[in-house]
């Protein structure tokens, strides 16, 4: 059955496009937060261990409800690691240093590029895709969510 939400085909066929790297992105930095949960070293351990935690439980609402986005549009939401990283903006390469300023370092790049993809991705559908205030507004309230855990994490590296 087809999706009857206002929005003709070919617009949510560009909306997903939109959508799918994001997702991509998202599922990239939740696994690199993982990491670093898993493997943070140093006299700060326990503390960025709780901290880390808490971003990739974030993130695991934040994959699941940008996949939804996507198939209530009415798309298929892309689902394994061959295709996310074909569709990341992120890279998977690090520092081989496994200390809070390394990682954090690292992650707050992450989410700083997702917040300028998201910026660029908010405009695009305001202008090609007008009647789309859902993922509009969805878009907006994940950029604020990035840009809050980006200065979480700057604020740690002052």
């Amino acid at each position: 059955m087809k999706t009857q939400i206002g929005i003709n085909p070919k617009q949510t066929e560009g909306i997903a496009e939109i959508l799918e790297p994001l997702l991509a992105d998202e599922f990239l930095l939740y696994l690199k937060t993982r990491n670093a949960h898993w493997n943070i070293e140093g006299p700060d351990f326990h503390t960025v261990h709780v901290y880390f935690e808490q971003l990739y439980t974030e993130l695991e609402d934040v994959i699941d409800e940008v996949a939804e986005r996507i198939r209530k549009i009415g798309h298929y939401a892309p689902a394994t690691m061959k295709e996310y990283l074909e569709l990341t903006h992120l890279s998977e390469k690090r520092e081989n240093k496994n200390n809070s300023l390394s990682y954090i370092k690292d992650l707050l790049s992450d989410h700083e590029a997702i917040i300028m993809y998201l910026r660029g991705s908010i405009d695009q559908i305001n202008e090609k895709f007008e009647y789309d205030y859902g993922t509009s507004d969805f878009l907006t309230t994940l950029m604020e969510q990035h840009e809050k855990t980006a200065w979480m994490l700057r604020s740690h590296l002052k």
